[in-house]
């Protein structure tokens, strides 16, 4: 797939914006990019970025689904809702989370969804390729090595704007991942493995050795220029996309409503947000 032709040495801004510590912020500072980009304030953004002990889950999906709560609980683990769809994903220290926001028209064929999965997993691969690493993409969004996946993505599509970001297993405690998140057997066994262990990498098992966040960010920042065939210059945050970040934060991504929304069904939510609220693992009020 090609590569819509961007000017002659477009140049995009490149991020490094983190509170480990504090994944609601990480994702509030997530959707205040992707609209400043949308809005043409800021050019298109490539963000490298961490959590600490979360589980992130899609727009869409139920808590009490996703999560094994008393694993959560036993372990700190904080959970945050993100504003894409796709499911839910364990973060710690050793994961490098990358995001793109795009303006439209992007130079995503079509302004797709699922091209731009393909392209960006494209960059990304280009990029574990200078590690000594070979993955592929496989559709709709994962870039697997040897059969097990590596990482994963999600996106939207908005009216000024296309949003890609995922999640690298870089070093990852795949023992706790495994404990806190609720796999279905099914979907195990429909990917031919019996447990999640099983069915995942990281790129310290890949390589064998231990590997620095920055080995891996220049890696990938590399694969992202050559794929689009652009100049990537490292930026902060405007002025005005801090702004909307913080009233993200304390509005949306803070929010009890937010985080253990949008489920009403499941016969495990009211006891789940009353759990997750009373430990302090799911925002605040």
């Amino acid at each position: 797939m090609s590569v819509r032709k961007t000017p002659a040495g477009e140049k995009w801004r490149l991020l490094e914006v983190e509170r480990p510590e504090d994944p609601y912020y990480n994702l509030a500072i997530e959707e205040a990019v992707a609209r400043t980009v949308g809005e043409g304030i800021a050019p298109t953004t490539l963000r490298f970025w961490r959590n600490d002990n979360a589980i992130v889950i899609g727009a869409f999906q139920c808590v009490s689904l996703e999560i094994k709560l008393e694993e959560c609980v036993r372990y700190g683990v904080k959970v945050v809702r993100r504003f894409t769809g796709g499911g839910a994903v364990y973060h710690d220290i050793r994961n490098l989370n990358y995001a793109i926001s795009f303006r439209r028209p992007s130079p995503i064929p079509g302004d797709d969804v699922l091209n731009g999965y393909r392209l960006v997993g494209e960059a990304v691969i280009a990029g574990l390729e200078k590690l000594g690493v070979k993955a592929e993409f496989i559709p709709v969004n994962d870039i697997q090595v040897g059969g097990r996946k590596i990482s994963g993505m999600a996106g939207t599509l908005m009216k000024n704007f296309l949003f890609i970001h995922g999640c690298l297993l870089v070093g990852s405690n795949i023992e706790i991942l495994s404990r806190v998140l609720n796999v279905p057997k099914e979907k195990l066994e429909a990917k031919g493995v019996g447990s999640v262990r099983a069915r995942v990498t990281t790129l310290r098992d890949e390589l064998n050795r231990e590997i620095t966040m920055d080995e891996v960010k220049t890696a990938l920042l590399r694969g992202f220029e050559e794929v689009f065939d652009v100049e990537l210059i490292p930026g902060e945050l405007t002025s005005w996309e801090e702004r909307i970040a913080e009233e993200l934060y304390r509005n949306k991504y803070m929010t009890i409503v937010w985080n253990l929304g949008p489920c009403r069904g499941c016969p495990d939510r009211d006891r789940d947000a009353l759990i997750l609220r009373r430990v302090g693992l799911a925002g605040g009020d």
